[in-house]
């Protein structure tokens, strides 16, 4: 199982925000996310639980 590893502004384009939005997200640990070296990445799966929470969260 190959997960993809996506850049902040993907997930931004993704999400349909803004790339200051997205690093809101990450800095309030809404999105998961992982340094390498200095780069921020997040895994498809962490935006797939963040979409799949928010959808919870408002069907509720």
């Amino acid at each position: 199982m190959t997960t993809a590893v996506l850049t902040v502004d993907q997930v931004a384009e993704r999400l349909g925000i803004s790339r200051w939005k997205a690093h809101g997200l990450i800095r309030s640990r809404e999105l998961a996310s992982f340094k390498i070296g200095r780069c921020r990445r997040i895994s498809e799966a962490a935006v797939e639980a963040y979409v799949s929470l928010r959808i919870e969260q408002e069907a509720a």
